[in-house]
């Protein structure tokens, strides 16, 4: 039993900068929120972390592609968000913390 220990504890030490890294939030900018309306493209109810994408319309009349980081599916139905409640095509007015770097995806805050 001892001499596994202490190559579990190594393994778990050298990994656990890598598990902290995969769910940092550190790309997003909490300052800020936006606040976008489009349809729903593809709500992807995946682990660990689900993504909701958005079409919004922009005012040129070009279509940007939106994506917005959500909790596992077992935390989503806990909130009561099942997968099924937004197919794609649903209108949707969402919220979200973007990404520090511009791209167009946010941590997402609510929706309606």
């Amino acid at each position: 039993m001892k001499r596994l220990l202490l190559p579990a504890l190594i393994v778990t030490a050298l990994l656990s900068p890598l598990a902290w890294a995969h769910h940092s939030a550190a790309m997003f900018d909490f300052t800020t929120t936006v606040e976008l309306a489009g349809k729903v493209k593809e709500f992807q109810y995946t682990n660990p972390h689900s993504w909701l994408l958005v079409d919004v319309t922009n005012e040129d009349g070009s279509v940007t592609t939106w994506g917005f980081e959500a909790e596992g599916p077992s935390t989503l139905m806990r909130a009561g968000i099942r997968k099924n409640d937004l197919p794609p095509g649903t209108a949707i007015t969402i919220r979200g913390n973007p990404m520090k770097d511009g791209r167009s995806a946010a941590a997402w805050i609510d929706a309606v």
